[in-house]
């Protein structure tokens, strides 16, 4: 059995035991996959992981860049309270019209908003209503607006809030001195922002799975 499919069969078995779809996830993945969506959603066992990071924070306040089709927003919102709010951000209307169907039919809708644009266009305007303090921010967007994100982020939060960055291992481009692409320069720049930043304590983890080879960085606002 390949190393590769080893992984697949453990992700398998620890999602099916500990983070399996529900019927609004899955119809999220399917109708995702019927609109053409690119398959870069996280993993179900990695929807878990965010949804207890939120309550693990005792989340209120929640905001995502990156919706993709809301299969993310939907583990996300799940964690909140009934007075909770979720803010996503999403630059393809496309997708954002798909995303908004799926948290609708999980029955979320009345906690999520999501807002279509450049998120470098839509993070100073949600900036401007200053809005509460996000408890937890969760960036799966562009790679190579990485530390953008990661600054917005910081405006947008306040002590003890979380802030987790998806993909950052690139494949192991990451330490690759001749790996210079956006997502691999963008990656690394957010990293050195987490390191050197004194509002930032962080780390970063390796993952194998359905996904391949990948991982995230945490970063708690101090």
């Amino acid at each position: 059995m390949s190393e590769s499919h080893v992984w697949d069969e453990v992700d398998a078995y620890f999602t099916d035991r500990l983070a399996p779809d529900d019927e609004a996830l899955a119809a999220a993945l399917r109708d995702s996959d019927a609109a053409g969506l690119p398959h870069i959603n996280v993993a179900g066992n990695q929807g878990k992981l965010l949804q207890l990071l939120a309550q693990i924070q005792g989340a209120r306040h929640i905001l995502e860049i990156g919706t993709l089709g809301g299969y993310s927003t939907i583990w996300l919102a799940r964690a909140l309270p009934a007075d909770g709010r979720l803010v996503s951000l999403e630059y393809d209307p496309r997708h954002a019209e798909v995303a908004v169907r799926n948290i609708a039919r999980a029955g979320l809708d009345r906690l999520v908003e999501v807002r279509v644009g450049p998120a470098l266009e839509s993070l100073p305007q949600l900036a401007d209503e200053n809005p509460p303090p996000f408890d937890l921010v969760f960036i799966d967007a562009d790679k190579v607006n990485n530390p953008h994100y990661v600054e917005w982020a910081l405006k947008l939060t306040s002590t003890g809030s979380l802030i987790v960055l998806d993909n950052v291992v690139r494949g192991g481009r990451v330490v690759d001195a001749a790996a210079t692409a956006p997502d691999v320069t963008g990656t690394r720049a957010a990293i050195d922002l987490i390191a050197e930043h004194p509002r930032l304590s962080g780390t970063a983890i390796q993952t194998v799975g359905m996904k391949g080879y990948d991982g995230f960085a945490l970063a708690r606002v101090v």
